[in-house]
């Protein structure tokens, strides 16, 4: 099953990756930095735009609010998406390894 969103954009990774728990917006944002080492630091317009683009495809859905904030959840078509993305970037690390590619670093 090929989609429009694939391959998976790193700001999407990390926010389907931080969604295996259940999270508001604020944490999704909090999670995916320390996820990353600090490396990815989404802007709040860039995490809503994608938390709404993930919604309406079904791979994450609302689970709940905590005060005025909407809780988020990956679903089960989401945590299928996030597994042929590893099988898809396993098999492309795995063309790394024994290359001559290895000994010039």
């Amino acid at each position: 099953m090929k989609h429009k969103l694939l391959p998976l954009s790193e700001t999407m990774h990390y926010i389907l990756l931080a969604l295996r728990e259940p999270l508001h917006g604020y944490a999704v944002m909090q999670k995916i930095e320390e996820i990353s080492k600090g490396s990815v630091i989404l802007a709040a317009g860039t995490l809503y735009g994608a938390i709404e683009n993930l919604n309406k495809h079904g791979w994450i859905e609302p689970v709940g609010h905590s005060g005025r904030r909407k809780i988020y959840k990956i679903t089960t078509e989401g945590s299928a998406i996030l597994k042929m993305e590893q099988e898809r970037l396993t098999h492309i690390l795995s063309l790394y390894e024994g290359s001559e590619l290895n000994e010039e670093v």
